[in-house]
């Protein structure tokens, strides 16, 4: 028998649980530890943001699932992980922190034979002084925070309705964040409902943003046909900027909000201000602060994490020149090296370096977006990492270790440019791969023709049939494996 713990349920480790159940006997233990009693298809909080669904539209509880699938559930935090054991384990365990309301504080310990690190991110609010819900800015990382976020963006709408002028201020709040492309949404859906509700003309909407040009979302921008015309996403985004009438302030690290005024840096060193009535701007993200011992029991977690907290797998960190970097530095395996049956999937993985080329300012500031690993990409990754177990679970040490580089992986997007089934647009893009290859593709890095955007009405209709489609398919629905990540 073995037992096989996942840390997180976001989008890999749910997906990585469901395949290990689906495909291991029940002689065999599937453990999910996870902080949060629901889980969120995320890329429709924009939508809950400005108040076109609910958060049950979006959410669902764990338990459920867990319960109907023969999945053991601990709702509590990952605290620390023991990969050798210790003098009463031989097994590797973790630490675990309950979260759930009638265990509280609790902790206990949870032997495993194989781990699944697939934590996300700690949205690192306290990165930037004044940012976040505790602060003055609204986010849409979690349903609850778009909630909050729809309710200031109604206030806004009943000022504008008044007759009121209104500064609406939308981006990233740090200038290492990533999810440039979740900001770019938000965005376009506030301009679209201020337009819906007959308020645009009063409304000043900026996307405020660490991005070096318009189109890159954290992956250096691409170039694709359309329309049997070679274009990129940097003239692509600014057409769409200049028709909706918004306005992009780029290359920008935010260092401080106050009550209405924005704090940051550009490139060239100079420090400004922008006053504002409504901002959402996104955190940086860091790892889960989960700490590392050896057998005896003293600390290891700079050889297992990175100082970001995020988890080193199977990839090149070695410290080199932009121009030095190569698509085979990205991790394949998701393994820790030391630890091969330790995985790290999602956002929980360590980067080996920027998608994007990173900049610094004139004083020094480092301006660089980090690279995604969201959405199709860590689906992917849990599965795979879920494979890989399977097989060595299956077929001992004949098993295959299964392999999925962001270098040698396609992924789809389709970002909401506003919703409405008559009247909603959403660009909709692929790219191949998600790590450009500049060896293999020169000059532009990944595959023409397998790198594409079109923006429109059926956009919409896409990104919503993908909000029903995953959703059924989170829930473990009949036949749900059939859905692809």
């Amino acid at each position: 028998m073995a037992r096989v713990v996942v840390l997180g349920a976001g989008i890999s480790g749910h997906t990585a649980v469901l395949h290990l159940r689906r495909s291991l006997g029940k002689n065999h233990e599937i453990v999910m530890v996870t902080p949060n009693s629901k889980w969120n298809w995320i890329p429709s909080n924009i939508w809950v943001g400005v108040g076109k669904m609910s958060a049950e539209q979006v959410t669902f509880p764990l338990a459920p699932i867990y319960k109907r699938k023969g999945i053991e559930f601990h709702q509590a935090l990952g605290t620390s992980i023991h990969p050798e054991g210790d003098k009463d384990h031989v097994k590797g365990f973790v630490t675990i922190k309950y979260t759930s309301p009638e265990k509280a504080g609790q902790e206990a310990q949870l032997e495993y034979d194989y781990l699944i690190n697939a934590t996300g991110p700690k949205l690192n609010f306290a990165a930037t002084e004044g940012l976040g819900p505790d602060g003055h800015t609204v986010s849409v990382c979690t349903a609850g925070h778009a909630i909050e976020a729809a309710e200031k963006f109604q206030e806004v709408i009943a000022k504008l309705k008044a007759g009121q002028k209104q500064r609406l201020v939308i981006g990233v709040g740090h200038g290492t964040c990533t999810c440039e492309g979740a900001a770019f949404e938000y965005t376009f859906n506030v301009e679209h409902e201020l337009v819906q509700v007959g308020v645009r003309d009063l409304a000043e909407v900026i996307y405020l943003t660490n991005e070096y040009e318009l189109g890159d979302f954290g992956v250096g921008g691409m170039s694709f046909a359309q329309r049997g015309f070679q274009t990129n996403s940097k003239l692509w985004t600014e057409s769409l900027f200049l028709e909706r009438g918004v306005k992009a302030i780029l290359q920008s690290h935010v260092s401080k909000v106050e009550a209405g005024v924005i704090h940051y840096e550009q490139l060239d060193g100079v420090k400004r201000t922008l006053d504002f009535d409504f901002a959402m701007l996104l955190p940086p993200f860091r790892g889960a602060d989960i700490k590392a011992f050896n057998k005896a029991g003293e600390e290891i977690t700079s050889e297992l994490f990175a100082p970001s907290g995020f988890m080193k797998v199977d990839a090149n960190y070695t410290p080199k020149p932009y121009e030095e970097w190569k698509a085979e530095d990205w991790p394949t395996t998701y393994q820790v090296p030391a630890f091969p049956n330790i995985f790290a999937v999602g956002i929980a993985f360590a980067p080996p370096h920027q998608i994007s080329k990173p900049l610094t300012s004139a004083t020094g500031t480092l301006i660089a977006p980090s690279p995604p690993r969201t959405g199709m990409p860590s689906g992917v990754m849990g599965k795979t990492a879920a494979l890989t177990i399977i097989d060595q679970i299956k077929r001992g040490v004949n098993g295959k270790v299964h392999g999925a580089s962001m270098a040698n992986m396609g992924a789809a997007c389709v970002a909401s440019a506003g919703a409405g089934f008559t009247n909603g647009s959403a660009a909709a893009m692929t790219m191949y791969p998600v790590v450009p290859d500049y060896e293999k593709y020169p000059g532009v890095g990944r595959s023409s023709k397998d790198t594409f955007g079109e923006i429109g009405l059926a956009g919409h209709w896409i990104k919503y049939m993908l909000h029903i489609m995953f959703i059924y398919k989170a829930k473990a629905r009949p036949f749900w494996f059939l859905i692809p990540e």
